[in-house]
């Protein structure tokens, strides 16, 4: 999920992500008629959350986003997710959106019904459960 700020509101949406370590990076293909541009262009902080619910696995990434119009990076990153909003990489209306993060957390938990059961446990007990890690990277 991608969240931006439209004035007093935060907007969240789902996006395609494209992770780019070496160049501290996360690449989205947008379109200009989504008005992300905009919000990014008064308000340029924005924070990425990622879920693997399965696992129990989740990831919130903090940091500066700006929209670029480099077209041989919109080919690069040209993928199937891309063809469900624009016939070709040379649609004029996409843009880059590209975030470099400045920070990031991160919880590892030990999945649903293990959870549910040290809680459980800690009710009972009248202690905190050990709900798995959690930690906080600056980048």
């Amino acid at each position: 999920m991608l969240t931006t700020r439209n004035g007093d509101n935060l907007r969240a949406r789902p996006m395609s992500a494209y992770s780019a370590q070496l160049e501290n990076a996360v690449y989205f293909l947008t379109d200009l008629a989504s008005h992300k541009d905009d919000e990014v262009a008064r308000w340029p902080n924005v924070c990425l959350a990622f879920a693997d619910t399965k696992a129990q696995k989740y990831l919130s990434v903090s940091g500066t986003a700006e929209v670029q119009n480099d077209r041989e990076k919109i080919r690069e990153l040209w993928a199937t997710p891309a063809k469900a909003w624009w016939d070709n990489p040379d649609d004029p209306s996409i843009r880059i959106l590209k975030v470099t993060p400045s920070s990031a957390e991160y919880w590892d938990s030990p999945g649903t019904i293990i959870s549910y059961i040290k809680m459980a446990a800690a009710a009972v007990t009248n202690s905190k459960p050990d709900m798995g890690d959690n930690a906080e990277v600056t980048l």
